[in-house]
């Protein structure tokens, strides 16, 4: 780009024509005809030099302000160079003042000592840090290869054995089906050798019903009783296939675990293998205390929420209580029949259910009304629980103590009844007697904690046994003692053990996940958890209600 008209450099001392030189001794822009002119001052000794290298003869021994003087003092304050005559100057009045040669000597020191340590010290140990990052990175990425090769190899053995699994079953059905076609096969035989038997008879009764031949009609015997025994249908027993749900969650935990190691420090990500983390998990769950309310019950039996800022409450008294979360009695109700209420639950828009065992019936409060919405016959009712569809479960036991069975009510206008009292093969789901509180999961599993026989037992919506869990599997020789139960959001099971004084967590198929017994639990009996999946416990002797935050 051509230089503008102001980028030229005009001549000091005539002002007009343009300067190619410049005197660095007098720091002015000299033109041709007016160099010798300036060199006719002989007082100082000029250096002329062309303009492009103005500055490189400066002599900067010389004072700036006094020509005449040579700089000899360094200004601490100003950070310059200075001559003896500048420090009786205003603008250094007061300034502390040293030495050039002390200043250089000082600056010499510093240079080396910078040197020093650049080259002993900070040199090498960036030098070594850039060749640890270069290792590190080797190491990462033999690590990540390892890591991604024990991945690839554990996804084949899963398919393998996945495939394995289908093959099995595949084979299991082609056995199934093969014999069943065999049994048809050889029926389809016999029957078909038959129907030719009675074709032949009956086109030989035809002849024989147009004949007059006494002989032949004399000598006619029937045949028709061998034909009269017809054979037993065979009844097809038809193949199906009920596939598990898929639980990406717990598919994680199944599956392994991911860890990382940084300067020794290890950082696991939170998807725990089952077979490499049981043990880990009979570790109590991280939980904390968030409330403790007094109740004032001598034994207190349930807790149930309604909605997220109280709570109503049942024990050894005829009187049902309601709290609010600091502790506030809001509102007390009597039984109708003023017997002692056996168990409670709360409906989807916050009515009052309770159970009247001596009464055998199951009521609804609606403001100060009591209703009884069932009352039973030959059975009495022991626990309750309000269900997603709007009606409840029913945990009953028979007169005489000897049966028990869960009864599901669904409500609204048309009022059915659903018994669950026995599983597949006739035998009976539930002990006779004892404690057993009921809940339901979110995808309608019937969840029972059958005290007397220390197991927790599910039954799906229409009654089929899933599992029954009977404790941990690493603590097989430990006590069980399942009182209350309830379940969250995520379809985990929560249930008291209440002479070990903690709480079990099992996933939504029975596989325990940990404990909570960290909070200072002292027989939990009742449970229910709010809609922030906060865990509600009611403690039998203490007559407390606490509410924890839990590790899921």
């Amino acid at each position: 780009m051509a230089s503008s008209a102001q980028d030229v450099q005009r001549c000091t001392l005539c002002k007009h024509a343009v300067a190619p030189m410049h005197c660095d001794t007098c720091g002015i822009n000299i033109c041709k005809d007016c160099v010798e002119y300036h060199f006719s001052d002989v007082s100082i000794k000029h250096n002329v030099v062309p303009l492009k290298y103005r500055g490189s003869t400066t002599d900067y021994s010389t004072c700036s302000e006094h020509k005449t003087k040579q700089r000899d003092l360094h200004c601490e304050q100003c950070n310059i160079s200075i001559c003896s005559k500048c420090t009786s100057s205003i603008v250094h009045r007061g300034h502390n003042f040293l030495y050039i040669k002390d200043k250089i000597l000082e600056r010499k020191d510093r240079v080396l000592e910078d040197l020093g340590e650049l080259e002993e010290s900070l040199h090498p140990k960036y030098k070594e840090i850039s060749s640890n990052i270069q290792v590190q990175r080797d190491v990462l990425t033999k690590g990540s290869q390892t890591a991604r090769k024990a991945i690839r190899k554990h996804g084949e053995d899963l398919h393998q054995e996945v495939n394995s699994i289908i093959t099995e079953l595949k084979s299991d059905l082609d056995k199934m089906e093969s014999k069943q076609q065999t049994s048809l096969n050889k029926q389809h035989n016999e029957v078909a050798e038959t129907i030719s038997k009675i074709q032949k008879s009956i086109a030989r009764l035809r002849k024989l019903s147009k004949t007059n031949d006494e002989s032949l009609l004399l000598s006619y015997n029937s045949r028709n009783a061998e034909f009269r025994n017809l054979p037993h249908e065979i009844k097809v027993t038809l193949p199906s296939f009920t596939p598990n749900q898929i639980n990406r969650e717990q598919l994680h935990k199944q599956i392994g675990s991911l860890s990382f190691t940084l300067e020794g420090q290890l950082c696991t990500k939170e998807k725990q293998g089952v077979k490499s983390s049981l043990q880990d998990r009979l570790l109590p769950s991280r939980s904390s205390t968030l409330i403790t309310i007094e109740t004032g019950y001598r034994s207190l039996y349930s807790v149930s929420c309604a909605g997220d800022e109280e709570i109503w409450t049942c024990g050894l008294d005829n009187i049902m209580k309601l709290y609010n979360l600091q502790g506030e009695l809001v509102k007390s109700i009597q039984t109708k029949s003023g017997n002692l209420p056996q168990d409670i639950s709360v409906t989807n828009d916050g009515k009052l259910v309770y159970v009247d065992h001596e009464d055998r019936s199951v009521n609804l409060v609606n403001n100060k009304n009591i209703k009884a919405v069932v009352r039973l016959q030959g059975w009495k009712p022991r626990n309750v629980c309000c269900t997603s569809s709007g009606g409840f479960l029913v945990m009953m036991i028979k007169d005489d103590n000897k049966q028990s069975r869960v009864l599901r009510y669904t409500g609204g206008s048309e009022k059915q009844f659903e018994t669950f009292e026995f599983n597949d093969n006739g035998d009976r789901l539930y002990s006779s007697g004892g404690m057993k509180y009921v809940s339901e999961n979110k995808n309608q599993d019937i969840c029972v904690a059958d005290n007397k026989v220390h197991a927790i037992v599910v039954i799906n919506k229409n009654g089929k046994h899933r599992f029954s869990y009977t404790g941990p599997p690493l603590a097989s020789n430990e006590s069980f003692d399942p009182v209350g139960i309830t379940t969250n959001k995520y379809s985990q099971i929560l249930t008291t053990d209440c002479s070990n004084h903690r709480i079990h967590i099992l996933d939504q198929n029975g596989q325990f996940l940990r404990y909570i017994d960290n909070c200072g639990l002292h027989t939990p009996w009742g449970l229910c958890v709010d809609t922030h999946n906060r865990l509600l416990i009611a403690e039998s002797k203490s007559g407390l209600v606490k509410k924890i935050r839990y590790e899921m």
